[in-house]
């Protein structure tokens, strides 16, 4: 938002240069981006009358001027086509230094002298709309009333702009009055403002029975309202007006659409002017058409979808609502009436329609950020005072569509809390004397005040709102600065950010590769895998294939593995630590549940290596990459063969338990599903890490080295196929008991002489006791007793 300085000054006082007030602002909380100097170096630039002009006699295109500068009359040479004998124009006399930096000395030109310059705006860095009409694309011609020999800067005052880096939640500074409130808060000074600017109701005019507003989306446009005008005459505004949309960087263009961006500048609301007599029927608000055409302003053709908000009539689209006007409803030389617009649009559609046709302007600028609707029809009636102030028109008639729902904002503001937050003491006379700056309603109660929140700040919602306001207006600087105080203590990792790392570190020294997939999944694949009845849908996916919150992070893995197999990596050895996430309920109305797994995939086999031979990665790789785990953290896990599946292979696949309850899987694909994912023979495990942190024993216990020998003993049962060699081993630790040291299984055998529903197994036992030598005697009667008791909980025979 650029500021005038002379502008401000018509509604406050301003006592301080530009740079002082730049840096009062930038203090109260609105950043200064820069500050323009305009209509600077004019003081050398003295005010001449032609008195005389005639050809030059050596070229066709130069004028030999007599130029009257008060003291003297000087003979200038010049190119300039639009000048007439009598006219006053900016002269620039020999020695003068202009504002560009130019220095002007005596010439000849063509033979004839020239003792000085006629000046165009452009030489003189002044904006292009000043002088008069004949003035554009030549000399800069001045009022006829202008004295002569007087110096340009006497009639062309200085200004200063002030460039505001506006934060998005001030978009009521992007008014002029709202500037005017904001310095009048800061520094003190009385602000005067326009009767429209301090009242929300419109201009008293009757309705326009002919005129019929229709609003057919009211959650895309709030409120509606038109001001009509008839005897409407176009013709340049004045130069007062042209200075001040200069200076705001806004280009003139003619008196009435000058003055509507008059009134958004001044008033912060956007407004367009339509030619009534090209408007047929009622003015609709309505949604486009997927596919309709329209061709704006810019003469550019325009195509567009249900999201995009349009102003039409009966019979076609007129205008994009809050971004740009329709050329078919232009005003021109040849209008004689007019129908001002001034609504309330919301802001994510048009946001939505101008970066979807990449417009930007200064209105959908203020759409965007929010606009005050309550203000609507009062700056109608701004306008009105202007068309009748400039000649350029008669206003006739007013009517209004409001779909808004006005809320009065009120908050509680209590000294404690204030002086709670801010750090400082506040007492309520402090308080009460920046309500009084900010001009905001109030009733003290005690030490609290009940304040009115005026409509033109929407970013004051809450308490510590308006607490920010009191710290703005007392300044920032009498915050004392104290130094944290708490107790210190070592920075540390969580346990449970322990386990992770530990985790982490144990899957790369297995020979895995960690990879971090996306948090989302295909909706089939995670379907498949995963709680398909309990995942979450995207909104707004960042593609189409992936537009579900992942449950499982088996399908992230196989994408990862199928595209190195078809680069032809055939060692594939991967894992991912991540997060999983299920609803309860659909649609949200809380967050959903994220839980913490770890899941890995192998396919292939390892590279060939002189001391290894080559065998592909089987059901016993995976299992002894969960044991490593298990005896890592020092947990307990079970196995168990599924009952079905249809996502692992049904002999070489198990679900793992702990403490009762199922935590996982392993085991290797199913064939359907490697076919799928031309992955044959994958495998795959997956972990809830949640329960596995809440039962691991990361703790470090030192035991001593035995001193006594151990004694190893092999055994060997024939049992029933349906019995597992789990259970086995655990009726052979059970009776082992204490001198039991281990026991491992390095035989499963079927086949003659083993009947054929029999199979045999073979199992390693140490025993061992750290106080003292075990006799052959004892481990043979222990070794005895197992035997029997296996023999009679499996019907287990003894194989010699």
């Amino acid at each position: 938002m650029k500021v005038s300085l002379e502008w401000l000054r018509k509604f406050i006082d301003v006592k301080v240069p530009a740079a002082e007030l730049g840096e009062i602002l930038t203090r109260g909380g609105i950043e200064i981006g820069g500050i323009e100097e305009l209509n600077q170096g004019l003081g050398p630039i003295v005010v001449g009358e032609i008195v005389r002009m005639e050809h030059h006699p050596n070229a066709d295109k130069l004028w030999i001027c007599e130029v009257n500068i008060g003291d003297q009359t000087l003979q200038i040479v010049t190119g300039a086509q639009n000048l007439l004998v009598k006219d006053k124009i900016p002269v620039a006399t020999h020695g003068t230094t202009l504002p560009t930096g130019q220095k002007i000395r005596k010439s000849k030109l063509r033979g004839v002298e020239s003792n000085g310059m006629l000046c165009s705006t452009d030489e003189l860095l002044l904006a292009a709309g000043l002088g008069e009409p004949r003035s554009e694309g030549g000399i800069m011609i001045l009022d006829p009333d202008t004295p002569v020999g007087h110096s340009l800067a006497e009639f062309i005052q200085g200004d200063s702009v002030l460039d505001l880096d506006l934060y998005p939640n001030r978009p009521d500074c992007l008014a002029m009055v709202n500037v005017a409130r904001e310095v009048s808060s800061l520094t003190g000074e009385k602000v005067c403002l326009n009767h429209w600017a301090e009242t929300e109701q419109g201009p008293d005019y009757p309705e326009d029975p002919h005129t019929k507003i229709v609003i057919e989306d009211p959650k895309l446009c709030h409120r509606y309202a038109a001001l009509l005008v008839e005897d409407v005459k176009i013709e340049p505004s004045p130069e007062w007006m042209q200075k001040r949309l200069s200076a705001a960087g806004v280009r003139p263009i003619s008196n009435i659409v000058d003055i509507t961006n008059y009134c958004m500048l001044e008033m912060g609301q956007p407004l367009h002017a339509f030619d009534r007599d090209k408007v047929s029927g009622a003015i609709h608000v309505r949604r486009a058409v997927q596919g309709e055409k329209l061709v704006t302003l810019d003469n550019a053709e325009r195509t567009l979808d249900p999201e995009m908000l349009l102003i039409a009539d009966d019979e076609k689209a007129l205008g994009l609502a809050g971004v740009m006007g329709g050329l078919n409803s232009e005003i021109t030389d040849a209008t004689t009436r007019i129908l001002v617009e001034s609504a309330h649009f919301d802001s994510v559609s048009i946001r939505h329609t101008s970066r979807r046709l990449g417009l930007r302007s200064e209105a959908s600028n203020r759409f965007e950020k929010g606009i005050n609707v309550a203000a609507i029809a009062a700056v109608l009636g701004r306008v009105a005072e202007l068309i009748l102030e400039l000649g350029a028109g008669r206003p006739v008639g007013f009517v209004e569509e409001n779909k808004a729902v006005l809320e009065r904002r009120t908050v509680v503001l209590t000294a404690a809390k204030t002086s709670a937050v801010l750090g400082m003491s506040f007492t309520p006379e402090e308080i009460s004397e920046v309500l009084d700056r900010l001009q905001f309603p109030y009733e003290q109660q005690g030490e609290g005040f009940i304040v009115n929140i005026p409509n033109y700040r929407s970013d004051i919602e809450i308490e510590e709102d308006m607490i920010e306001e009191v710290a703005r207006l007392t300044g920032y600087d009498r915050i004392p600065t104290t130094l944290p105080q708490g107790d210190q203590t070592q920075g540390r990792r969580t346990s449970e950010q322990e386990f992770r790392r530990k985790l982490r570190h144990l899957l790369v020294n297995l020979g895995l590769n960690e990879v971090i997939t996306y948090s989302f999944n295909r909706p089939n694949a995670d379907e498949l895998w995963g709680r398909s009845d309990q995942s979450i849908t995207l909104m707004n996916p960042l593609r189409e294939e992936l537009s579900v919150m992942r449950t499982t992070l088996i399908p992230g893995l196989l994408e990862v593995a199928s595209r190195n197999v078809a680069r032809r990596n055939l060692d594939v050895r991967l894992f991912e630590i991540g997060n999983v996430f299920w609803a309860d309920e659909q649609p949200l109305t809380q967050l959903p549940h994220e839980k913490l797994r770890a899941a890995g995939l192998l396919y292939g086999k390892p590279s060939r290596h002189w001391l290894k031979s080559e065998a592909e990665y089987s059901f016993y790789t995976v299992k002894g990459i969960i044991e490593a785990l298990a005896q890592e953290f020092g947990l307990k896990l079970k196995y168990e063969v599924p009952q079905e599946t249809v996502l692992l292979h049904p002999g070489r696949s198990a679900e793992i338990f702990l403490q009762g309850k199922k935590v996982g899987f392993m085991g290797e694909l199913h064939p359907v599903r490697a076919k799928e994912a031309d992955l044959d023979h994958a495998l795959v495990f997956e972990l809830e890490l949640e329960p596995l942190f809440a039962a691991s024993d990361m703790s470090i216990r030192a035991t001593s080295i035995p001193r006594y020998p151990a004694v190893q003993r092999d055994l060997a049962v024939v049992v029933s196929k349906d019995v597992s060699a789990r259970a086995v081993m655990a009726k052979i630790r059970e009776l082992g008991g204490e001198l039991l040291d281990n026991v491992d299984i390095f035989d499963v055998y079927t086949g003659k002489p083993i009947p054929e529903n029999r199979k045999s197994l073979a199992f390693a036992l140490r025993y061992q006791s750290l106080e003292r030598t075990l006799t052959d005697e004892e481990v043979t009667t222990l070794n005895k007793q197992i035997l029997e008791g296996i023999e009679q909980e499996f019907g287990a025979e003894s194989r010699k």
